[in-house]
């Protein structure tokens, strides 16, 4: 026998061992599973681990723009394949927890720039990055939330702007004189998703409802909260009416609501919060994407820590 013959039988042995080693522990996952899997993590963009609601986003995703919902689809499914790979946490993955930032990438893409090959490149890659830099931020002590989204679509933007590789897409902002309430308040809904409808909105919050209806409500206080501080400031009406200055709040709300009306004080003051710092970067012209609420519950949480740490200090009751 040559070398040649024996390198590929060595190759060949070494491929048929492996191939027995995984049926024999059974990694192959049913179809059932993976699909499910997949739906935790589209729910797990309003923080949310849910199956039934994963399928009401991905209706309401599909209802306002079926390109945006094949480019989350393309998201969360390398999101989640790339977490698989790479032998994450196998709990984390099978409750979504590497699939809804690479989703948000996914339809972030779609949103801002015309859906071609080079686009589907950019989520693909996208959604890679946000699982490990999710992967990262979960080391940390700071819960992630949609960190590893921003942080992705933030290089991802630069990298595409700088060397003009994707056109931008063309997105008229309308112009407004008058506050039309319930647009604003199910665009801040649906915002949270880059969807601009209100049917779709409808769609987002029922699918919440199905989690939790103390959630769904602290998310009705997010969206209200944006319009009418928002309102009573003199924001933009038309920024109002598109729901800007709610779906941060929407976020914020969600968070802090722990299926319970004990956290309604917390909740409302990282929703203003939010909505200040959303106001800031939109006057110096900076994506904000959810980084308000990010930066919002993050500081809440800090300034939590370290009363709790001073009242453990001087041992106060």
């Amino acid at each position: 026998m040559s070398v040649k013959d024996h390198k590929k039988n060595k190759l060949k042995l070494i491929i048929t061992c492996d191939f027995h080693y995984f049926l024999s522990k059974k990694t192959f996952m049913s179809p059932k599973k993976f699909i499910e899997i997949i739906l935790r993590g589209i729910s797990q963009i309003m923080l949310v681990n849910n199956v039934i609601t994963g399928i009401l986003f991905l209706i309401g995703i599909f209802y306002n723009s079926w390109l945006m919902g094949i480019g989350a689809i393309i998201g969360v499914l390398t999101g989640t394949f790339t977490a698989m790979l790479l032998k994450y946490n196998k709990n984390d993955i099978d409750n979504g927890l590497y699939g809804y930032n690479s989703t948000l990438v996914g339809l972030g893409i779609i949103y801002f720039f015309e859906f071609n090959v080079p686009s589907i490149i950019a989520v693909i890659v996208g959604a890679t990055l946000s699982t490990i830099i999710m992967r990262s931020i979960r080391k940390t002590r700071l819960p992630a939330y949609t960190a590893p989204f921003i942080i992705s679509t933030w290089i991802l933007l630069v990298i595409i702007l700088k060397f003009h590789i994707i056109p931008l897409k063309t997105i008229q902002t309308p112009t407004a004189e008058n506050l039309e309430i319930i647009p604003a308040f199910f665009n801040g809904i649906g915002q949270v998703m880059f969807q601009e409808n209100v049917i779709t909105g409808i769609i987002f919050l029922i699918g919440l409802m199905v989690y939790s209806r103390i959630s769904t409500l602290y998310a009705v206080v997010g969206s209200v909260t944006g319009i009418a501080i928002g309102f009573a400031l003199s924001f933009p009406i038309n920024m109002l009416n598109m729901g800007l200055f709610g779906f941060n709040g929407v976020l914020c709300g969600i968070v802090f609501s722990n299926k319970n009306w004990y956290n309604i004080k917390t909740a409302l003051i990282s929703i203003i919060i939010s909505i200040f710092i959303i106001y800031g970067m939109i006057n110096l012209s900076i994506m904000t994407l959810t980084s308000p609420f990010v930066l919002s519950t993050w500081l809440i949480l800090i300034i939590k820590n370290l009363l709790k740490n001073k009242i453990k200090q001087y041992n106060i009751p």
